[in-house]
């Protein structure tokens, strides 16, 4: 599948462009930008991301990329630059809305890696975004969940490459062409689902987050959230299943209903002896 999303700058300036067009010469609009040529998403589901890649976190410490797959949690992963004029803040503030809304706390339940894929970020400025980042979010346990990466354009291409995150570099703007995406990865570290723009609804989050985690740790509740959703390839969003919807609610009925008459004959039940034992009273008396 591939998804082609512009800057937002471009794109406003190539509406205005289509819209002073006159209508002869609208055939000759509708061209793939020279700024966006081979910028897109390729998914690659079930990609195993590398795991021996290395990078540096916010504190200039040397990691590898496979360290933040436990085995246990699932992974957020979102590739941006720091020196990105809007829309990579867009796709951030997107993550950031998405997972405040959601139950799960980064940390405990799943992690976040936020990777540079400019290698002329440095330390300090991914140590700042995480920052502001951390404040936002401003929940416990997010400072141990939450990890902004930095490292060479060899790296970071390597991982893009796996994860089919399509970018390109416009020497003239000094600018990255990129798409607005944040893939969901599993606990082992491979692509799951990919969430697209620059608002992630909290449920897709939620469901896609129980779906990469593969059945770990999840309680009932939400074993049905998952059962109950479907990811829709075409609306790239998640979405619900009335007939699975319907088989729910049918088996909570069934299951309300068996446990109210299984009440009433244990009550019933309780009665007859007492009934009986009056009865065996009042013929004694009687005698």
């Amino acid at each position: 599948m591939r998804r082609l999303l512009p800057i937002a700058c471009l794109s406003a300036s190539l509406a205005l462009s289509v819209a002073a067009t006159p209508r002869h010469a609208l055939a000759q609009v509708n061209v793939t930008p020279r700024e966006l040529t081979d910028v897109g998403v390729t998914e690659h589901l079930m990609a195993q991301v590398p795991r021996d890649v290395t990078f540096r976190d916010h504190t200039g410490q040397t990691v590898q990329l496979g360290r933040y797959f436990d085995g246990r949690r699932p992974v957020l992963l979102n590739l941006v630059y720091h020196r990105c004029p809007m829309l990579c803040g867009m796709v951030l503030n997107a993550v950031i809305r998405s997972v405040t809304a959601t139950t799960w706390s980064i940390g405990n339940e799943y992690q976040v890696v936020t990777l540079s894929i400019d290698p002329r970020d440095t330390v300090e400025v991914a140590a700042g975004k995480r920052r502001r980042a951390l404040e936002s979010y401003n929940r416990e346990g997010a400072a141990n969940g939450w990890h902004f990466l930095t490292g060479s354009a060899e790296a970071s291409q390597r991982v893009a490459d796996t994860v089919g995150f399509r970018y390109r570099f416009d020497a003239e703007q000094q600018q990255y062409a990129h798409p607005a995406v944040t893939m969901l990865l599993t606990p082992e570290g491979r692509v799951a689902r990919y969430l697209y723009g620059i608002d992630i609804p909290p449920t897709d989050l939620r469901v896609g987050l129980l779906e990469a985690s593969q059945g770990r740790s999840i309680n009932t509740v939400e074993r049905v959230l998952l059962y109950c959703y479907h990811y829709d390839p075409h609306g790239q969003r998640y979405v619900l299943v009335a007939m699975r919807v319907m088989q729910v609610g049918g088996a909570l009925t069934a299951t309300a209903l068996g446990g109210l008459l299984g009440v009433l004959w244990m009550r019933e039940r309780r009665r007859r002896p007492s009934e009986g034992s009056e009865q065996d009273e009042i013929s004694s008396r009687a005698s």
